[in-house]
């Protein structure tokens, strides 16, 4: 049987603009680690989302022997690529004290839903991005990267620009999912060039050099909101099958996970995503790693 954790919670400033502070909230496993981490990001549209959306998955993640952040980050009004350049900062501060808060520099994962899941996976596409890495970590810092062992996506927005094309062509046909999405996308994407340019889907078809870590797509069905046919795709595919198809290509492991909508804030997805970073960042092997 699976060892559960007890484990307590700390919000802490881990970066400042101007006077806005920005904070994570450490979910952190009772017992000896070293645990592996996991940045969990927040969706709403890349602008209506809060880090208290990840709780009840970070409290199983967390009960699992994870040590989890939850971030804070800036979105909407700020613009792209705002919300990157916080969270390329915050993996770069987690390595830097991994000791201190109880994990280590090479056990680091990222997770996301939705919107969230789309900053995840960008994020671990491009951690060496100029644009990204522009705020540098206090003098005397370790020399660390953004790169990441493995990413979990929980129904991403994975293409901004199909998605915000698809949201519009519904919102003409009178679907009520839309509401104010496409008004909260313009305000951080600010115009189609940069919804192309931060594109995962886009970069693996243009054929960027992207970093591929090991991934998971989890998805509900019926999603028309993120699991439906780009008709300028070029391929006669669903985003999810698109994106993970593209990912392979580029050298990349991905697992689509489909599960009941109705059930997908719960176990279903939780418990997948759980084992999946288990999987992928067992501490043992990434010792061995280390003592080679």
């Amino acid at each position: 049987m699976a060892t559960t954790y007890e484990f307590s919670t700390e919000d802490i400033e881990y970066l400042r603009h101007g006077e806005r502070s920005l904070k994570l909230r450490l979910f952190k496993p009772r017992g000896e680690g070293p645990f592996p981490a996991v940045i969990d990001l927040h969706g709403g549209a890349w602008g209506k989302g809060s880090l208290e959306e990840c709780q009840a998955r970070d409290e199983v993640l967390a009960r699992s022997g994870l040590l989890v952040a939850a971030l804070d980050f800036r979105d909407g009004d700020h613009g792209y690529p705002s919300a990157l350049v916080d969270i390329n900062y915050a993996i770069r501060w987690l390595k830097a004290r991994a000791a201190q808060v109880g994990t280590r520099a090479d056990l680091i994962g990222l997770s996301g839903q939705s919107s969230g899941g789309h900053l995840a996976m960008l994020a671990a596409m491009r951690p060496h991005d100029p644009r990204y890495t522009a705020v540098t970590l206090p003098s005397g810092s370790p020399s660390v990267d953004a790169t990441v062992r493995c990413v979990a996506m929980s129904w991403p927005v994975i293409n901004p620009l199909s998605r915000y094309r698809n949201a519009l062509r519904a919102r003409a046909s009178g679907a009520a999912w839309v509401g104010d999405i496409p008004e909260r996308q313009s305000s951080f994407w600010r115009n189609d060039a940069n919804m192309a340019d931060g594109n995962p889907v886009l970069m693996l078809e243009r054929g960027e050099n992207a970093v591929t870590p090991p991934a998971i797509w989890v998805q509900g069905r019926p999603d028309p909101v993120h699991d439906y046919r780009d008709p300028e795709s070029p391929v006669a595919l669903n985003e999810p099958e698109r994106f993970a198809a593209a990912y392979r290509k580029a050298g990349g492991t991905i697992d689509l996970h489909y599960i009941e909508q109705a059930a997908r804030q719960g176990p279903l997805s939780y418990d997948p995503i759980a084992a999946f970073f288990h999987r992928h960042m067992p501490v043992e092997r990434a010792a061995a790693a280390v003592a080679k």
